[in-house]
């Protein structure tokens, strides 16, 4: 069973990264586009452009997700996105009370940790990071199995 599941990993971690890339990027959308409810606290409609410290994380929200969406850079985006959750939690949540199930900061703070995780597992599955590491392996063998013109 322990195989089993070991072999499946990759494809767990993939659907995950989909998943959890989906979310964010919807959060960010709602609050710089005003789709899907809109940006919360503001009924439905979006976040001013410029906006401290809401609009950049919104910017941030949409960007990551959708990186870590597809796959592409997901290290990368998976840190930026889960340091700006943590901001969020501390800066944001934290202040009004100590545990997230008084101070609304859940969500902050279990976004901070998926990607967190997403850093140190990569994309898994599916993703593009994948695909484009495939090809650089190709090109590198390519350039190497090819005899010397003398």
């Amino acid at each position: 069973m322990t195989a089993h599941l070991n072999r499946s990993q990759p494809y767990a971690i993939g659907i995950f990264r989909i998943v959890i890339g989906l979310l964010f990027a919807c959060h960010g959308a709602a609050s710089v586009f005003g789709i899907l409810g809109g940006a919360m606290g503001t009924n439905g409609g979006t976040v001013p452009i410029g906006t401290w410290p809401f609009w950049y994380a919104a910017v941030i929200q949409l960007v990551a997700g959708v990186l870590v969406l597809l796959g592409l850079g997901t290290r990368g985006a998976a840190l930026v996105a889960s340091g700006s959750m943590a901001y969020a939690y501390f800066d944001v949540h934290q202040p009004a009370a100590l545990w997230p199930i008084q101070n609304g900061g859940e969500p902050s703070a279990l976004y901070c940790w998926a990607f967190l995780l997403l850093v140190f597992t990569g994309s898994g599955a599916f993703g593009l990071d994948r695909l484009v590491a495939s090809r650089t392996v190709l090109a590198e063998e390519e350039q190497t199995s090819q005899p010397i013109a003398v």
